[in-house]
């Protein structure tokens, strides 16, 4: 199988061009690196938007026109600037509660602060879209939680589904 994973990083300051964006570039190591994605993944360098609703709306939007996956990084929080849930609230179909609900628990057991995510999953068309906070740190546990469902998450969405997960998972 072949899967496009596309990184949205959301940051005013690495928009700005102020601070460097570390959290996306970490992301695109993670995914490149999976020993456990059963696909020929492509990534590409992430594409980092400001903490803007429109924006990163229309980054969403352009990226699912040829994703498989696409992870959003930073704008999760309780700032009035972290509108990224927001933004992903517009753009997704679907929702996917049970992967929310399995980074929030995991990272939970790491960090209180995890709490403090308001972390958006979703699907538009074919596409799974991901909220993951902007710490470097909170991305390697998110894509931890993750990385074991993302193969059957894919293979539902292609419509590939033989099964065959399922088994294994009993």
């Amino acid at each position: 199988m072949n899967a496009n994973f596309k990184i949205i990083s959301v940051s005013d300051s690495s928009h700005a061009g102020t601070r460097v964006d570390e959290s996306g570039p970490k992301l695109v190591e993670l995914v490149d690196k999976s020993l456990k994605v059963n696909a020929t993944v492509n990534v590409g360098s992430p594409t980092v938007v400001p903490d803007d609703v429109k924006e990163i709306r229309k980054a969403l939007l352009e990226k699912c026109k040829n994703s498989d996956v696409i992870i959003t990084t930073g704008g999760t929080g309780f700032s009035k600037r972290d509108v990224t849930p927001e933004a992903t609230l517009e753009v997704i179909e679907r929702r996917c509660n049970g992967m929310e609900i399995a980074m929030h628990t995991g990272s939970l057991k790491v960090t209180p602060m995890a709490a403090l995510s308001r972390a958006i999953v979703g699907i538009r068309g074919g596409t799974l879209i991901i909220n993951m906070p902007g710490s470097v740190k909170a991305v390697k546990e998110c894509w931890e939680i993750l990385e074991p469902v993302l193969n059957h998450a894919l293979d539902l969405l292609k419509d590939t589904d033989d099964g065959s997960q399922h088994q294994r998972m009993k």
